[in-house]
């Protein structure tokens, strides 16, 4: 090492890069709290049934097409086999994940962790042969990373046009990464620095629903295995990868750097566990609209379509950007994702149908005549009680024909850590989930490996999850 690279690494210790290096790299599996442990397992799970009933909508086969076309391989993709190079096969896995919105939400940090986590540490863990403890950890080690960095912006990235999945998942993949395959602490903070220049995710998706967004956590785990690689290697990243004057936050929060909190990446790590934060999702659809939802349904026996004047829905002034604009969008989405990121379809589908479901996701409920009608009077404003981010508050106040109003308000989201899905109801939401493709019995062998990994090696539970699923 030359004198250049020497003060290069001197400045690197009091770097939030080198804290978070030190908690990656220390981590011990008898150092997590076993609830900690048996939780993380569930969200796993919960992730992996998503990625199977991903498999019954045209972006799946459509991804893993395109990518097979570019590489070939011995990797594990959760349904379809071993057929990938190892950085594609996270990129596709990231993709199921996320595919149907469906998959779990940190809320502070309004990130989906589990999505970029999970591929991340089934990739690199298959790869190397890594026992099912080693993969736990690298998995919590990218959880706990990824949230508090995400945290940070206090919800700030929505703001101006950034999905913090993909643009913050990249970290603390970086950091299990290193991790996984061994580097010293300066090469763990070099990682993360390399991160800085591949970090990535676009919020135009909401303009017209396209299929982005899928792929921005599988991005975040396959460009992660690069920063990690390269820093093995030697090459040299910046060291102030967060707090530095042209570092994440300041160069993509801009004006709202102010409100940024860079103690948040740190404080409590090893002692306060961020996977207690991470809620489940009910509901398949952007996390912002679930409080309104559930309203609505609490709604529904109360009301009739045809006696609905006006419908108003309050919600977090932060959310509006992403559910309720622009508004003609909104009324009249074009396809699955475009309704899955719309109040008044979410809200008018509620009040009509007492649910929503994947079912309501088809092409032919997206076209419902009556639910496309009373979204064109669905209204939203900024609900001044909210607890955003904290919670995801939602009220629905319908106005009837007759002048009479009635309301309903869920000011703590179903599934968050205040209202949290127990163990047993993310299993049956992972059986209603893989059962779309997989036989119950097949479903079955895939949940005792997913929550027994820690008994086995990383390498069985890939087999279980390639195991062709059509």
């Amino acid at each position: 090492m030359n004198v250049v690279d020497k003060s290069i690494h001197a400045g690197r210790r009091g770097t939030i890069s080198g804290r978070l290096a030190d908690f990656a790299l220390d981590l011990t599996f008898d150092a997590i709290p076993e609830r900690i442990r048996e939780r993380a397992k569930y969200l796993m799970l919960d992730a992996i049934g998503i990625a199977y009933a991903s498999q019954g909508f045209p972006f799946a086969d459509a991804a893993m097409a395109a990518i097979s076309s570019l590489s070939s391989g011995e990797a594990a993709v959760i349904g379809y086999g071993r057929k990938l190079a190892m950085r594609d096969a996270a990129l596709v896995n990231g993709l199921l994940a996320h595919g149907l919105d469906y998959d779990d939400t940190h809320s502070p940090g309004v990130i989906h962790a589990t999505a970029s986590s999970l591929p991340l540490a089934l990739a690199l863990g298959d790869r190397l042969k890594l026992s099912g403890r080693d993969f736990l950890c690298a998995y919590i080690a990218a959880m706990e990373a990824s949230t508090r960095l995400g945290s940070v912006a206090k919800g700030g990235f929505h703001q101006v046009g950034f999905h913090p999945t993909g643009l913050i998942g990249i970290f603390g993949c970086a950091l299990a990464a290193a991790r996984m395959i061994g580097l010293t602490r300066d090469q763990a903070v070099m990682a993360q620095g390399i991160a800085l220049s591949m970090a990535a995710g676009s919020l135009e998706f909401l303009e017209d629903g396209a299929w982005t967004k899928r792929m921005h956590p599988g991005w975040a785990a396959s460009s992660a295995i690069t920063a990690a690689t390269m820093a093995k290697h030697g090459f040299i990243g910046p060291g102030a990868a967060y707090e530095g004057r042209f570092g994440l936050f300041a160069s993509h929060l801009g004006p709202l750097m102010d409100n940024a909190d860079l103690a948040l990446s740190i404080d409590g790590l090893g002692q306060v566990w961020q996977i207690d934060e991470v809620a489940i999702k009910p509901i398949p659809a952007c996390h912002f609209t679930h409080a309104a939802a559930d309203a609505a349904i609490a709604l529904s026996n109360a009301v009739k379509g045809a006696d609905i004047r006006s419908v108003r829905v309050l919600v977090p002034a932060e959310v509006i950007k992403t559910v309720c604009e622009p508004e003609e969008n909104k009324k009249a989405p074009a396809n699955s994702y475009d309704a899955q990121f719309s109040i008044p379809y979410i809200v008018a589908t509620g009040l009509l149908r007492g649910r929503f479901t994947l079912d309501e996701l088809e092409d032919k409920a997206i076209a419902d005549h009556d639910v496309l009608t009373l979204a064109q009077r669905v209204n939203y404003a900024a609900d001044p009680a909210s607890t955003f981010p904290k919670h995801y508050t939602g009220e629905v106040i319908v106005t009837l024909n007759d002048g009479r109003t009635i309301r309903h308000r869920e000011g703590v989201n179903r599934g968050c850590s205040d209202r949290p899905l127990s163990n047993a109801e993310i299993e049956a939401k992972y059986f209603d989930n893989a059962c779309r493709l997989l036989p119950r019995a097949r479903a079955d062998i895939v949940r005792d490996a997913v929550v027994g990994v820690d008994s086995g090696s990383t390498t069985a539970l890939a087999d279980i999850l390639a195991h062709p699923a059509k």
